[in-house]
Parts: C-alpha cells; sequence; structure tokens
C-alpha cells in the first residue's frame, strides 16, 4: 500500500462506494446468461452496497415509478446512468441521441445526475471480430470533441445530468494518449471524464498520472483491477477483450492492476466529491459467483477509506 502524503484525509471523506450490474456479469440488456435483475439488487444490498450504477438500459425496470419501488424496497439509491453512444459517427448522431436521452430521462427520474458515455467497440462483445477500423481518421476525431461538447450541453440543459466519457479496451478512447486528446479537445463544462481504472491499465495508461494532471476534469469513477499475465496475453495473442475477460483478465483487489489504495490515495486529494463505483467485468459467470466478491471488494475498499456512505455533491469540473 502506498504511503499516504501528510494531507490525506484519514478517510477518503470525497469519496462514495457503489456497484454496477457489471459486477454481477451483465452487460446486456437480456442475456440467458445473466441473473435476473431481483437477483441483482437483492445480492447488491446483502453486500453491503447503498449505491448502484443502472448498468445497460432495458435491464432494470425503465418504468420510473417501478424501478423507484424495487429500490426503495432494498433502501437501494443510483448514482448514474450508463449508455453506449458513437461520438465520431455524425450520420448515427440522431439514433445515438434518441437512445442516450432515453438514458437521461431515467436517470434523472431516479434522482442521479451523471451519464457514463461508453465509446462502441470496434470488436464485437461475444465473438471477438473487428466491426470497423481501430484507428479513427482524421475527420473523425477533429469532430469527436465538438460531438461530446455538443451532447453534454443539451444533457445539462435538459436533464440536469452531466457527461462523462467512459475510456474502455477495444474502443476508441482507449488508451492515455486517446483520453488526453479527447479531454484537451472538449470544454469542461460540457464534458468531463469517467475514470475507468481497469480500462486505462488495460489500455497501456497510468491512473495516478492522469489523476495528477486532469484531475480537474474527471468527474465520475470506476474502480477495477486487470490481471496483468492476461493483459500479456492480451498484447501478444492479439485477444478481444470479450476474450480477455473469459480469461479472468478483471480480478478482485489487490489482485492486479492498479493497486487501488493507490487511486484512492490520490483521488482523496482531489477538490470534488466523487461517486467510486465497482465493476469487475464477469461475463458470463456462474450465478453463484458474484455475490462473495462483492462482499471482499467491498472490505477491502473500506480498507482503503472508501465506504458509501455520502452522497456526492453536485460539483461539476467546471467550478472547481
Amino acid at each position: 500500500m502506498a504511503t499516504a502524503p501528510t494531507s490525506l484525509r484519514t478517510t477518503a471523506g470525497n469519496l462514495c462506494l457503489g456497484s454496477a450490474p457489471d459486477s454481477w456479469g451483465v452487460w446486456f440488456p437480456e442475456d440467458d446468461r445473466q441473473v435476473p435483475y431481483t437477483r441483482f439488487l437483492d445480492e447488491l444490498a446483502e453486500a453491503g452496497y447503498e449505491w448502484l450504477e443502472l448498468g445497460p438500459y432495458g435491464y432494470l425496470p425503465t418504468d420510473p415509478r417501478q424501478l423507484r419501488k424495487e429500490l426503495d424496497a432494498r433502501g437501494l439509491k443510483v448514482s448514474g446512468g450508463t449508455a453506449f453512444g458513437a461520438l465520431h459517427r455524425p450520420e448515427a448522431w440522431d439514433e445515438m441521441l434518441v437512445h442516450v436521452c432515453r438514458v437521461a430521462e431515467l436517470t434523472a427520474a431516479a434522482g442521479a445526475h451523471h451519464l457514463v458515455l461508453i465509446p462502441p467497440m470496434y470488436r464485437d462483445e461475444k465473438t471477438g471480430a473487428f466491426t470497423e477500423s481501430p484507428v479513427l481518421t482524421a475527420e473523425q476525431w477533429a469532430g469527436f470533441g465538438k460531438a461530446a461538447d455538443r451532447l453534454g450541453k443539451l444533457l445539462l440543459d435538459d436533464y440536469d445530468v452531466r457527461l462523462v466519457v467512459h475510456p474502455h479496451a477495444d474502443s476508441h478512447i482507449q488508451t492515455q494518449p486517446e483520453i488526453e486528446r479527447l479531454l484537451n479537445e472538449s470544454d469542461s463544462r460540457w464534458t468531463n471524464l469517467c475514470l475507468d481504472t481497469g480500462h486505462v491499465a488495460y489500455g497501456g495508461g497510468d491512473n495516478v498520472d492522469l489523476i495528477r494532471r486532469f484531475g480537474e476534469r474527471v468527474g465520475y469513477v470506476h474502480i477495477k483491477q486487470m490481471d496483468p499475465d492476461v493483459l500479456a496475453r492480451v498484447a501478444a495473442e492479439d485477444l478481444s477483450f470479450g476474450e480477455a475477460v473469459e480469461r479472468g483478465v478483471c480480478v478482485s483487489p489487490p489482485a492486479g492492476v492498479p493497486n487501488p489504495a493507490d487511486v484512492v490515495c490520490e483521488l482523496s486529494l482531489l477538490d470534488a466529491e466523487l461517486f467510486v463505483i465497482v465493476e469487475q467485468d464477469l461475463y458470463p459467470c456462474a450465478p453463484e459467483v458474484p455475490l462473495p466478491i462483492a462482499v471482499g471488494t467491498r472490505e477491502h475498499l473500506a480498507g482503503c477509506g472508501l465506504t458509501g456512505t455520502r452522497r456526492p455533491a453536485l460539483k461539476t469540473p467546471g467550478d472547481r
């Protein structure tokens, strides 16, 4: 564990822990290899979590009244919503906007104020086949940050929901240079970063460096660890992310990289209150697998000073 600087809080009081359907092996709205949403919610509460991300739209109830009933019955609250969206395809803007706004509407109805936007993967999640080029053209890059800002402004104006873009394996925002380019070519009023510690590591990036240099742009966090041995095989064998997950690339703390204690230490120094959502990609997995992992992960992160007892204030990166 890293030695904390003298200015570090005795607990990470600016950070609020939650989890997500992803940690229960849920990647799709419907899939026969996923647990029913009622089991996910029951086990989330049993594992000691209070906050959750909505996950793929359609997995949890999309009727706000039914969703509220299910959450209230278990003492659960929503930290944010999740959507896939292609910012590099102008011709698909209208279709993407319909989906993202549907997620934003449900997110706002649930009392949450963050929308995690994940760039679509250029390899199929199940087969690993390439579906488009892994490299954006100069023209696509030129419009990426502007498209993010356009979407972020719309979400904030219409839904009081803040856009945080999520780097993802096998997507066009994966490596640290790609993350930095997005941040440098977008406006902090509208576009900020969902720092996913596992995906940053998967792309060869340095989470601590990103926090230190771009901390004012971190608006939300996904915390996970990757097995460095599996990461080496990903590079050597050109594995897709889906194949890597099946080989166990996502591991429980403190087994992988980055060290969660180092991440929590750096995040706790930021002048911001942040949700930190556990995501351990497990698709597909046996139904009995997620619960003990969720409990152990929560206990380990609590030892780092990270708990779920506070709701972060609505303080945008641009306000810091």
